[in-house]
């Protein structure tokens, strides 16, 4: 692309409305473009980058056996219900009615409807296995839209479905996937992890996530330097901790703490440690209610909660109901004398003369033990901190942010059953198809890998997705000798199959060096005065420095560097 008659802009001034450094980069350097809140137009150098990341991924999933198709953005909302999974998604669906009032939505995910053009082949189980996939579009009313291409509400998404007969030959399709998300993620130059995951609205047997470790991200990941675990904290099992201890244990006591009701403020006020304090939550779970409890400087992790429990979800209890249920305000609440069952965290169970609330408003117990109450289950229902011991090794976890990128999933039968998905056997007899899913999301694959390259001058785009691989800045527009060999560079790149930039506009050099730097090109050749001496100007947008190469040697290093 020559600049001159081209399409093309950068924005000088501070973008306010984006909280991430990609999401301001993306519009500075002319990407793309917000429209609305959580919606965004490709501008051409963004829609570039978009097709190099798809041409890297369909590489990747062609090579392993998966054929393209493509799937409509309008689906009738009768096939979420059949499946299950209306409710699941609630008003995340853009939902809309034609002229005869049925219902549509904008597709939020496509099980669905692969399972219906799966039918299309599947009979026996010689049609198996074989897995379909497409890169399209995806609709969801996200509540909070941020952090630029992130989490928005139209985004681009690769998802793939593998059929097979068993469990045994889709863990065979499930392993192909696998190492094809690897090699495309490698392939692309981005630092990921694979970390365990719940498997969500998905359902299945198993989720595991590739996510683009960040600064910024909404999930937490649990690693272990020293092994292998790697888990996002909603799932990650905590060790159960033993508290030795030659503690003498005490008789409880009851003591006032007027106006004293959280964790921080007990802490102050009776000069204890939160370890200390066992704090009782009142949760509900469809019309049932918990107490459930924990030590003082942990959090309750809801969704290992929900699994316990074996609910979609569960939720705090509001205020009425935790002060019929205690007889006192929040923060007063305790096991001694509840009369709804209590869940208590392994950790609990070892703890020593502790403080709990009286279920009587500004008072609570101190010196409690387990032996002072009943309880009903004991679980890991905490989230695990940074710092806490590896469940495979033992050594201190760390924490890191992510940016989910891709994700593979064992959905077993989940939706052939509710789909009718059915195979014969080879004694004739029907069986569900055995599925699994692999998705990938583009738009954040485009900000995660800005996330992970960039400086105070812009992007820094690896070779495999740069909307260019070259950028030819010429000098001066008005020197033959300049304008021709910038010219003739551009011809023979293109020639070659180089994705080449001329910047051959009627502007200061000052500012078409910070335009290349802000857009990221890797790969910066300047055309300037020492062509009289066959010289131009290469500078990796990576490096500080520059260096002067023969013209005659360009061609050959580029198409080298390339290539490898």
């Amino acid at each position: 692309m020559k600049l001159k008659d081209s399409f093309f802009y950068t924005i000088r001034e501070d973008v306010k409305d984006e909280e991430s450094i990609s999401g301001k980069l993306l519009v500075k350097s002319g990407m793309i473009k917000k429209t609305s809140n959580g919606i965004y137009m490709y501008m051409p150098l963004g829609l570039k980058t978009l097709e190099k990341i798809k041409k890297v991924i369909r590489k990747h999933m062609n090579e392993a056996g998966a054929s393209e198709l493509l799937m409509p953005c309008l689906l009738p909302e009768e096939i979420y219900i059949a499946s299950g999974r209306r409710e699941n998604f609630g008003s995340n669906m853009f939902t809309l009615k034609d002229r005869y009032n049925r219902a549509y939505s904008l597709g939020p995910t496509h099980e669905e409807l692969f399972v219906e053009a799966a039918k299309m082949k599947v009979k026996s189980y010689k049609d198996m296995p074989f897995n379909i996939y497409q890169i399209g579009n995806k609709y969801r009313d996200e509540t909070r839209p941020r952090y630029g291409l992130i989490r928005v509400r139209e985004f681009f998404m690769k998802d793939a479905y593998s059929f097979d007969t068993d469990l045994e030959t889709l863990d065979v399709s499930y392993q192909k996937m696998f190492e094809a998300y690897k090699r495309i993620f490698d392939e692309i130059g981005i630092d990921y992890k694979i970390v365990r995951a719940d498997t969500g609205a998905m359902g299945g047997l198993l989720s595991e996530e590739f996510q683009a470790v960040t600064d910024i991200g909404e999930d937490i990941l649990v690693l272990c330097p020293s092994c292998d675990y790697a888990s996002n904290i909603e799932v990650s099992e905590c060790v159960e901790n033993k508290y030795e201890t030659k503690e003498a244990l005490f008789p409880k006591e009851l003591i006032e703490t007027k106006g004293h009701g959280t964790v921080e403020q007990l802490v102050h006020f009776l000069d204890i440690s939160a370890d200390k304090i066992v704090k009782t939550l009142i949760y509900q779970a469809s019309d049932k209610f918990y107490a459930c409890m924990v030590a003082g400087d942990r959090e309750i992790n809801e969704l290992k909660l929900s699994k316990l429990l074996n609910v979609a979800e569960v939720t705090l209890a509001d205020y009425e109901d935790v002060k019929r249920i205690t007889n006192a305000e929040i923060g007063f609440a305790g096991p001694i004398g509840l009369n709804i069952p209590i869940i208590i965290d392994h950790d609990v169970l070892h703890m020593h003369n502790f403080l709990v609330g009286a279920n009587k408003t500004d008072y609570h117990y101190v010196n409690v033990n387990i032996s002072d109450f009943s309880y009903d289950m004991v679980a890991d229902i905490k989230n695990v901190k940074e710092g806490d011991v590896c469940p495979k090794c033992g050594t201190p976890l760390l924490f890191k942010k992510g940016i989910e990128i891709g994700n593979t999933f064992k959905l077993g039968t989940k939706y052939s059953e509710s789909l009718h998905l059915e195979y014969l056997d080879n004694n004739n007899e029907l069986h569900p198809v055995v599925m699994g899913c692999y998705g990938i999301g583009l738009g954040r694959i485009f900000a995660a890998t800005i996330e992970q390259n960039n400086d105070e001058n812009g992007i820094i785009w690896p070779l495999s997705i740069a909307p260019y691989q070259v950028a030819i800045v010429l000098i001066n527009d008005k020197d033959q000798k300049q304008v021709e060999v910038a010219n003739t560079l551009y011809e023979a790149l293109t020639k070659e199959g180089v994705d080449v930039l001329l910047d051959d506009r009627d502007e200061r050099p000052g500012v078409k060096f910070k335009d290349m730097d802000l857009i990221g090109i890797p790969i910066r050749i300047t055309v300037g005065k020492k062509v009289a001496e066959d010289f131009v100007e290469w500078k990796m947008r990576k490096e500080d420095t520059s260096t002067d190469v023969r013209i005659e040697e360009v061609l050959s290093r580029i198409k080298e560097m390339v290539k490898e």
